[in-house]
């Protein structure tokens, strides 16, 4: 299966969460993923997407088409 581009937003995580970073997908509600650098919630969260695909196909729900592939990042306030 191919991968679709979905937008993906990093947030990083306060420590008193385990720090590491949150990726999440706001086209696919729910969709997210974490990891300990950027790199590795992005890669992370792309199996999160195949999966959540896969789950409303099961179920019969619609799977919305990605938009322009951005990734952003905020730092923590």
């Amino acid at each position: 299966m191919s991968r679709l581009e979905y937008t993906v937003v990093l947030e990083p995580l306060p420590p008193e969460d385990g720090g590491g970073y949150l990726a999440r997908v706001p086209e696919l509600p729910g969709c997210m993923s974490d990891g300990e650098t950027p790199e590795e919630a992005v890669v992370n969260v792309q199996d999160a997407v195949e999966a959540w695909i896969e789950a409303a196909r099961e179920q019969g729900r619609e799977v919305p088409r990605p938009a322009p592939v951005e990734v952003l990042t905020r730092a923590v306030a």
